[in-house]
């Protein structure tokens, strides 16, 4: 009886161990600093790695003013073809099983930098969890621009963090991101 007990122990604590939690990036670009906060939180909720993505022509506070119909955020959004290039992509990018991506909403859809992101990186067999900042827009318009143009990719409808969150709606979207990790 203590023989088929210790066993008993041993098998579940194997099974235990057995199970690996699921191995997260968190990337994001960031314009002005929100998305870049929330995504810094977001990681340490999850464990996981953080990599910004950024042009290889930097974004300047000029870049970014949706006040200026001059911009270089309204010109990229006017051509919904042109695809910014990157800095740099994650290393590694293949041991990762979830893989988040978060932007700022501009025009009500990701910054053209999101899409070069996705083409230029392997993220097939991978789960892919959007997030957004924004001031008044959500993510589902712009998250259903992304699954029609990447319908091979597992995306997953995340949440919007919107412009000057209490601390618990900060905390819920944080949350509810954290919740959309599948069990392995």
């Amino acid at each position: 009886m203590k023989k088929s007990l210790i066993l008993a122990m041993m098998a579940l604590v194997m099974a235990s161990c057995s199970a690996k939690d699921p191995k997260v990036l968190v990337t994001y670009f960031s314009a002005s600093g929100t998305t870049k906060s929330l995504s810094q939180d977001l990681a340490a909720a999850t464990g996981a790695d953080l990599f910004e993505i950024e042009g290889a022509q930097p974004y300047t506070a000029e870049d970014v003013n949706l006040g200026n119909r001059e911009a270089r955020a309204f010109k990229e959004m006017a051509d919904k073809s042109f695809r910014p290039e990157l800095k740099e992509s994650p290393k590694n990018l293949k041991s990762y099983d979830v893989v988040y991506i978060g932007f700022p909403i501009w025009g009500d859809a990701a910054p053209n930098i999101i899409y070069t992101f996705i083409e230029k990186n392997d993220l097939k067999g991978k789960t892919v969890i959007i997030f957004s900042t924004s001031g008044s827009s959500n993510l589902t318009n712009s998250f259903n621009k992304l699954k029609e143009q990447y319908p091979d990719l597992n995306l997953v409808e995340g949440t919007t963090l919107k412009r000057n969150p209490t601390p618990e709606a900060r905390q819920a979207v944080i949350d509810k991101l954290k919740a959309a990790i599948p069990a392995k």
